[in-house]
């Protein structure tokens, strides 16, 4: 199945005092995936979209299944894929894994907006391509 896919190391301080992941780190892991997917696999890293382009994309909707602890040292891999594109919106799944078993599942929307007027806008014909050939490569395999 094609995806964005990174690793992330479980550090010291994603982990409570057992030395499991506290599960509000999970959603800081899940935002790097985010940022690194808008910086990779689309080209339009935050710098560009915040600090250039007058562009947020912040979280309007997200959903995680918790399946397994991680634990400290552990390597996790994220996958990322897009699973709805709208006018300024899209939806995706992240999956974090690690050696085969799943740790977490997030669903989650993005909405794209103007950051000098806090109203959404449309993604732009490149952005939305880029996006779309991702979605594409994503149900093309399913």
């Amino acid at each position: 199945m094609a995806a964005f896919e990174m690793q992330q190391h479980v550090r010291f301080q994603h982990c409570d005092p057992a030395a499991m992941v506290f599960y509000p780190r999970y959603f800081e892991m899940i935002n790097l995936t985010d940022e690194e997917w808008f910086r990779i696999g689309l080209d339009w890293g935050f710098h560009q979209m915040h600090e250039i382009d007058d562009r947020g994309i912040p979280t309007a909707k997200i959903a995680v299944d918790f399946s397994a602890p991680s634990r400290l040292g552990d390597v996790l891999d994220w996958s990322l894929e897009v699973k709805r594109v709208g006018t300024s919106s899209l939806d995706v799944e992240i999956i974090a894994s690690c050696e085969g078993e799943v740790r977490l599942t997030c669903r989650s929307t993005l909405v794209q907006f103007v950051k000098s007027t806090g109203r959404p806008v449309a993604w732009d014909g490149l952005i939305r391509d880029r996006i779309r050939a991702f979605e594409e490569q994503g149900t093309a395999d399913q």
